[in-house]
């Protein structure tokens, strides 16, 4: 049985915050590595790339309450982590969880800073924001980069349909080669973009 959209954002959630907990003290002031897509120019923090993230799941419980931009305005502006930034991250993630499963009826329109959304639709643009950032942050921080299968298979049944035109939005990069009897996890993320490969040395 194929999981729900919001079954899939809730294991991306989860995997991403399981990510998170693995950055070591040291690790918060790296730059972005040449190969990690943040879709903006410029070098970023790692801190900085995850107070994002804190951000982007705040916003969570009130996109599905229905609010717009202009209702929650700069509530979540600045810094989110604090002095534990594992902790805030969960917290937020946590929250963003619990909206997700209480959320009723998947079909409520949701407001998108380009747009509105059916909820089970916008979970499709922000899950693949989370499981694919869990996969680079792994791969950044030296840890496991295996993700889940449930929501590998979640990802590849979502994206697949949609991938070109994801892609011609800039979404996802140009494809990168993967023989076809590799692992799905390794398909999935030569569909997307990224390289699958573990990093040299």
């Amino acid at each position: 049985m194929a999981l729900s959209e919001q079954d899939v954002f809730v294991l991306s959630e989860r995997t991403l915050s399981n990510v998170i907990d693995q950055i070591q003290d040291q690790q918060w002031d790296q730059t972005t590595p040449d190969w990690f897509q943040t879709g903006r120019q410029g070098k970023f923090t790692l801190r900085a790339i995850i107070n994002y993230h804190a951000y982007d799941s705040a916003w969570v419980p009130d996109m599905l309450a229905g609010k717009t931009l202009a209702e929650v305005g700069s509530t979540y502006d600045g810094d989110l982590l604090g002095d534990d930034p594992k902790g805030s991250y969960r917290s937020y993630s946590e929250r963003a969880i619990a909206a997700t499963i209480d959320l009723k009826d998947p079909e409520k329109t949701v407001h998108l800073s380009y747009g509105d959304f059916p909820a089970r639709e916008c979970f499709k643009h922000i899950t693949s924001f989370r499981g694919f950032r869990a996969y680079d942050v792994a791969k950044w921080i030296g840890a496991d980069t295996i993700l889940p299968p449930e929501l590998v298979q979640g990802l590849w049944d979502e994206i697949l349909p949609e991938i070109d035109t994801w892609r011609q939005i800039g979404v996802f990069g140009p494809p990168v080669a993967v023989p076809d009897d590799a692992p799905l996890q390794d398909r999935l993320l030569g569909m997307v973009g990224r390289d699958p490969r573990p990093l040299a040395g």
